[in-house]
């Protein structure tokens, strides 16, 4: 059985099933196609749905670097303001382990840290090692011996300026 709607409550109708295209349009990113569900709550006299006019379009979000990808082929971790890239690479019977401590806002190499790493070998031994700055490849970097094959797990400290920097990482051989 149908009912006769006043003009107000066609009014009404319209501007929700409106406002529901529109929002729908907003969250899906589509244009203002209907909705293919006419049993939806939006449909209904009764719901009253208007657009956000708080939405920002797409186009006036600010760009956000994504800090998390690796700029040296390594694993990646962001510590607080802090960005550290670790990269092992094998080299006869030793593997190089290279550290890049950056800022994470800007990536701006962090000279004069004291960096330290622990490594697991895959027998359970647990070697601690210095990782000198090498101004000329602007990073931290040593060399451990790696003969057994297996995972290596790795935690590297990085103390700057009082503060410091921590991530865990791994690599196998």
């Amino acid at each position: 059985m149908f009912t006769t709607r006043s003009p107000f409550q066609t009014v009404i109708h319209a501007v929700a099933v409106t406002g529901a295209m529109v929002l729908l349009g907003q969250l899906t990113g589509c244009s203002s196609a209907p909705p293919t569900n006419p049993a939806s709550p939006a449909a209904s006299p009764s719901a009253v749905i208007s657009p956000s006019p708080i939405a920002a379009s797409p186009s006036a979000s600010p760009k956000v670097a994504d800090h998390s990808q690796p700029k040296q082929g390594g694993q990646v971790v962001e510590d607080g303001k802090y960005h550290l890239e670790f990269v092992a690479g094998k080299e006869g019977k030793t593997t190089h382990l290279d550290l890049f401590l950056q800022s994470g806002d800007t990536h701006a190499n962090l000279p004069g840290a004291v960096v330290e790493a622990q490594v697991q070998k895959p027998d359970g031994q647990l070697l601690k090692v210095v990782l000198p700055y090498d101004a000329a490849g602007q990073h931290y970097a040593t060399t451990i011996p790696t003969v057994e094959a297996g995972e290596y797990l790795v935690k590297v400290t990085a103390k700057l300026k009082g503060e410091t920097a921590s991530g865990r990482f791994n690599f196998t051989i």
